[in-house]
C-alpha cells in the first residue's frame, strides 16, 4: 500500500500534464503554429517543473500543487483545480519513500 501511495501522485501528475497538453493541439490551423504551440504549452512546462520538484521533494511539490489548485479554483477553472488539489494532497500523504 505504501508503494501505491508513493506512485499514485506521480502517475496522476503525468496524466494531468498530458491532459493539459491536449489543449495546445488547436493551433495547427494557424500560420505561426510552432510559436503558438510553444505558447500554449507553457502551462504544461510549468507543471513538468513542478512535478520534477515534487518527485524529489514531496512536501514542497505537494504545497506547490495545492497553491496552483487553489489559484485555479479562484479563477473558477474546476477542470484544472480539482486534479491539482488531489495531486497535491497525495504528494503530501506519500511523504515517505516506499519500503520493499
Amino acid at each position: 500500500m505504501n508503494k501505491f501511495i508513493y506512485w499514485l501522485p506521480r502517475v496522476l501528475a503525468i496524466l494531468f500534464i498530458g491532459f493539459i497538453s491536449l489543449f495546445a493541439l488547436d493551433v495547427f490551423g494557424e500560420a505561426l503554429w510552432l510559436t503558438a504551440l510553444l505558447m500554449h504549452l507553457i502551462p504544461s512546462f510549468i507543471l513538468v517543473i513542478v512535478t520534477v520538484i515534487a518527485w524529489k521533494k514531496e512536501r514542497i511539490g505537494g504545497i506547490i500543487f495545492l497553491i496552483l489548485g487553489v489559484w485555479a479554483l479562484a479563477k473558477f477553472i474546476w477542470v484544472i483545480s480539482v486534479p491539482a488539489i488531489v495531486i497535491g494532497v497525495l504528494f503530501l500523504m506519500g511523504n515517505k519513500k516506499p519500503r520493499n
